[in-house]
């Protein structure tokens, strides 16, 4: 079953927590803190793995999850950092944050890995935290939270050419003629139901890779038909071969044919029209289609190669000309480096820290950062918690409670915990 798109969950792992112990030993006085820290959360990773072309195997596990770190033990013992999560994908998989639109990992070379999701970093042991001026503290880290994404993953075919066109005007003939390719081929339009790929090999000893894209008709950019699942596969193509029914035995007129696949190349990618593109006018054995093609001729300047893919009449001419025209057009990638500044950008910029609310009488605090400050607290001595205050005050938390109006006495709540205000 071929599947080129999926929608998944990722949960990096969490950090382990930290340890608060103390050194107790005979003869060793003033043994000072011992916790250890926590070890690193499992990461997220997207791999390449050339074995596979489909993306079935992400089909049937809508939530990836990587393990913990091990936590922090005592005579100062470090949890075990996790293993990575390795998730393998084709070539040419695209990875989309669902949340920000923006692409996470474009892999499209062999043995191309990239972290999607970070795991969170161990949380410190009392050890750590240990100065002049705090030589025993009474306190650790919980691990921090891993990253967690919805996001989308596609797979977009690494093809040299892509053949487009209307249903029946002969792409499943012609990649079968001209490579080993096998597809279903039948006298009905949606034969083809997953796009085909072949390996062509020219008279003169060239080769590229050829893609039959299924399920091209009008209003396919907006969902009709099968295009809209197929269009995305021409995004990578370095030479668009489009295949047109010289013929018309579908009662359609030709440049029809040629106008309508081109506006909705246009409606759903722009950048598609400026690829390079050549004309196969197919079926030029029945009757009729030296008359269309004479027309055709008047209205259409481009070079047009005539073929009969049943035939095998007029391919080998395609084949050398697509040929040349590889030779010149590097590849490029399907992202430019300025979509990725952009993603970094965003990534990175500064956030308001927190907001504050009040809903029914609480004051409620929201904000990644300080939502994984209350995360990482654990809660279990009086320093933890002034730890924990101090670093509200130095966030400027407690002036917007006072610019709110906050009376002591009033409660505060952070995710699930509430707490009454003390000035």
């Amino acid at each position: 079953m071929f599947i080129d798109e999926v929608i998944i969950n990722l949960e990096a792992g969490n950090g382990g927590n930290g340890c608060m112990a103390f050194r107790r030993e005979k003869y060793i006085e003033m043994g000072g803190p011992y916790g250890g820290n926590g070890g690193h959360g499992g990461n997220i990773v997207f791999k390449v793995d050339e074995g596979l072309n489909t993306l079935i195997d992400l089909r049937y596990s809508k939530v990836y999850k990587a393990k913990n770190g091990g936590h922090g033990e005592g005579k100062g013992k470090q949890g075990a950092n996790a293993p990575d999560l390795i998730i393998k994908v084709p070539l040419g998989t695209v990875v989309t944050d669902l949340d920000t639109n923006f692409v996470l990992a474009d892999l499209t070379k062999k043995d191309d890995e990239v972290i999607v999701a970070y795991g969170g970093r161990g949380g410190r042991g009392n050890m750590a935290f240990a100065t002049q001026s705090n030589k025993a503290p009474e306190f650790a880290e919980n691990g921090e939270p891993g990253e967690e994404k919805r996001v989308k993953v596609e797979l977009k075919l690494l093809a040299d050419v892509g053949l487009v066109g209307l249903p029946s005007v002969g792409k499943s003939t012609i990649i079968s003629k001209i490579s080993a390719a096998k597809p279903k081929i039948a006298a009905y339009h949606f034969t083809t139901l997953k796009p085909n790929l072949g390996v062509v090999k020219t008279s003169d000893n060239r080769s590229f890779v050829v893609a039959d894209l299924p399920g091209l008709i009008k209003g396919a950019s907006l969902g009709e038909g099968l295009g809209d699942r197929f269009l995305k596969h021409i995004e990578r193509t370095r030479v668009i071969a489009h295949v047109i029914d010289m013929s018309g035995s579908e009662g359609r007129d030709p440049y029809d044919d040629y106008v309508t696949i081109n506006k909705e190349l246009e409606n759903f990618n722009k950048k598609l029209l400026d690829k390079p593109q050549i004309i196969i006018a197919n079926k030029m054995d029945i009757e009729g289609a030296k008359e269309n093609l004479t027309n055709f001729k008047k209205k259409v300047k481009d070079e047009i190669f005539e073929v009969s893919a049943k035939d095998n009449q007029g391919l080998d001419k395609v084949l050398i000309k697509l040929a040349d025209m590889l030779d010149s057009i590097e590849k490029q990638p399907l992202y430019d480096e300025d979509h990725f500044e952009s993603h970094i950008l965003y990534r990175f910029k500064q956030e308001q820290p927190f907001t504050v609310t009040k809903e029914d009488d609480v004051y409620v605090i929201r904000g990644n950062e300080i939502e994984k400050i209350y995360k990482m607290t654990w809660f279990a001595t009086d320093e933890a918690f002034r730890r924990f205050s101090n670093k509200l005050r130095k966030l400027g938390i407690d002036d917007k409670l006072k610019e709110m109006g906050i009376q002591n006495g009033d409660t505060v709540r952070i995710l699930d915990y509430e707490f009454e205000y003390r000035e």
